[in-house]
């Protein structure tokens, strides 16, 4: 019987204790103890909605009857909260999420001023949901809660969804020391 040689040097090591000895032999990497993710705003949504609300809106009171004009009254509604939006998006900057050592910083709403300044401690809950987000909100909707408050940012007030993981995961190392101290 005749052996081809080999052609192919031998594969690498695998399994936990080669996985084990690369960690040890690399540096220990120094965790970044501050977070800040910008939020983004878009106003274009606001700018439709403001003019096709009130100038659709006063058409409808003006030319119809009362159906129409109750509709209108609506779609005049509508147009004034979005141009209320709209007003403070130029007045106010959209809002950072913060996450220090010792405190987070959480934007009330998009363009919004004072912002919520909480313990870490304090923030009870942090998750994504996905799939059970209203029809007019883009998923996934990061969701941080405060005691009995639920603060919702949905992706569209991000640059990408990475932003949000970002948040995640740094509220969760925020979390982590507090119960693995407790635990000792």
């Amino acid at each position: 019987m005749t052996r081809s040689k080999s052609e192919s040097q031998t594969s690498p090591e695998t399994g936990d204790a080669t996985e084990a000895k690369r960690r040890d032999s690399e540096p220990p990497r120094a965790l970044s103890t501050t977070v800040e993710i910008d939020l983004e705003v878009s106003r274009n949504r606001s700018i439709s909605w403001t003019v096709f609300g009130i100038i659709v809106g006063i058409l409808l009171v003006l030319r119809l009857g009362t159906v129409g004009q109750w509709v209108g009254v609506v779609l005049i509604a509508m147009g004034a909260w979005h141009a209320w939006q709209l007003v403070q998006s130029f007045l106010y900057p959209p809002g950072t999420i913060i996450v220090k050592d010792g405190e987070v910083s959480l934007p009330r709403g998009l363009c919004l001023p004072k912002p919520i300044v909480v313990k870490p401690t304090e923030v009870t809950a942090v998750y994504f949901l996905r799939r059970s987000v209203p029809w007019n909100r883009s998923a996934p909707v990061l969701v941080v809660e405060i005691g009995p408050r639920a603060l919702a940012f949905p992706r569209d007030w991000f640059a990408s969804e990475a932003d949000q993981r970002h948040v995640v995961h740094a509220l969760l190392a925020q979390s982590r020391p507090a119960s693995s101290s407790a635990e000792s």
